[in-house]
């Protein structure tokens, strides 16, 4: 892995913007974690999570509404993985550990295993936000091309068609392919990971169990095969669609910048809290239904300055990063609609294939 750093001597921007924040909830006596509107869109989401999966194994529903229902209830899982479990294992749902834990285990039931998630975002992702060679999360296999410095290859020139159905398969490879090949090697890219505990294995290893038999077998038993897998397909078709396109939003799109680690040691001139604004874009902010289910990863800059700040606080924060950034002379890169950001985003596939 190579060694990346940053320009932190000063942190002059980081710092300026951090104290208008401390001061933000201090004069407020606010906490930075969840509140009861978090909590309770929380429940909502959860409870339209098991209420389709109920429903479908034991309502006798037309195929057309039984497929329309597996979509909704993908998307669920997306909504509370953006609320829930992203929060939960930042460390901003609660001021309780073990509420963040336990919340934090939301990503095991949609097969998705917590400490490897954890890894791969936490650490590496938002340490090394768009460095080509360090960041994974734009290193995407040889049929997506995301940033200039990877190699370009002639089916590139069709990928601004093509990687949105791809796109859709990403909850299905993370689960059954990427995962495992993590942990079995206990590397993401040839990036070592940390030694994994003997608890964390038992995780790993129940969660895949456990996540097979009640989203497979168990469907199976009770429905027969072909309409369980069809409808297994549909659900990780709107699960892996609406998880990918947040990311490509907020990153993957022509305002936001991107580093090549192609030393072994790689020193970053800006401050790591610039670094983060340059390689991040906020989209539709002024949308609230947008806001709401992202769980305020449409404020993807906010997110990244303030990764242990529940999501709740970020239009408040978002004005703060605003002032800073204009006061440093910083350029802040945002859409103000999806679509905006979506059309950016083919754009910019499109030319990275040309």
């Amino acid at each position: 892995m190579p060694k990346v750093t940053f320009n932190n001597e000063k942190r002059i921007f980081f710092n300026t913007l951090n104290e208008r924040v401390e001061r933000y909830f201090k004069d407020r006596n606010l906490k930075k974690t969840g509140n009861p509107k978090l909590y309770l869109k929380s429940i909502i989401l959860l409870a339209v999570t098991a209420g389709s999966y109920v429903a479908l194994l034991t309502a006798h529903l037309h195929p057309a509404i039984a497929a329309m229902l597996c979509g909704v209830f993908g998307i669920a899982q997306a909504g509370v993985g953006f609320n829930v479990m992203h929060d939960a294992n930042h460390g901003s749902f609660s001021q309780k550990k073990w509420i963040n834990r336990t919340m934090g285990l939301t990503a095991n039931m949609m097969g998705i295993n917590t400490w490897l998630w954890k890894q791969k975002h936490n650490i590496i992702h938002h340490t090394y936000t768009n460095i080509n060679g360090v960041d994974i999360d734009i290193d995407q296999g040889p049929l997506l091309r995301m940033c200039e410095a990877q190699k370009r290859l002639k089916v590139h020139r069709y990928q601004f068609i093509y990687c949105i159905p791809l796109y859709a398969l990403t909850s299905l490879v993370m689960i059954f392919v990427s995962e495992f090949i993590n942990y079995f090697r206990q590397k993401m890219k040839g990036i070592p990971l940390q030694k994994m505990e003997t608890r964390e294995h038992i995780i790993f290893w129940a969660g895949k169990i456990l996540y097979i038999f009640f989203f497979l077998i168990l469907p199976i038993i009770l429905l027969g095969v072909v309409p369980v897998l069809i409808g297994f397909l549909i659900m990780h078709i709107a699960l892996g669609l609406t998880m990918a396109l947040v990311f490509q939003l907020a990153h993957v799109v022509e305002a936001t910048h991107f580093k090549d680690a192609h030393e072994p040691a790689m020193r970053i001139e800006e401050e790591w809290a610039i670094h983060q604004v340059q390689t991040t874009a906020d989209f539709a902010t002024e949308n609230k239904l947008i806001s709401w289910f992202t769980g305020g990863l449409n404020f993807q800059v906010e997110h990244h300055l303030f990764p242990k700040i529940s999501h709740v606080h970020y239009p408040v924060i978002h004005t703060f990063v605003k002032e800073a950034c204009q006061k440093f002379s910083i350029g802040l890169n945002e859409y103000h609609s999806a679509f905006g950001a979506l059309l950016s985003h083919l754009r910019f596939m499109k030319r990275l294939g040309m």
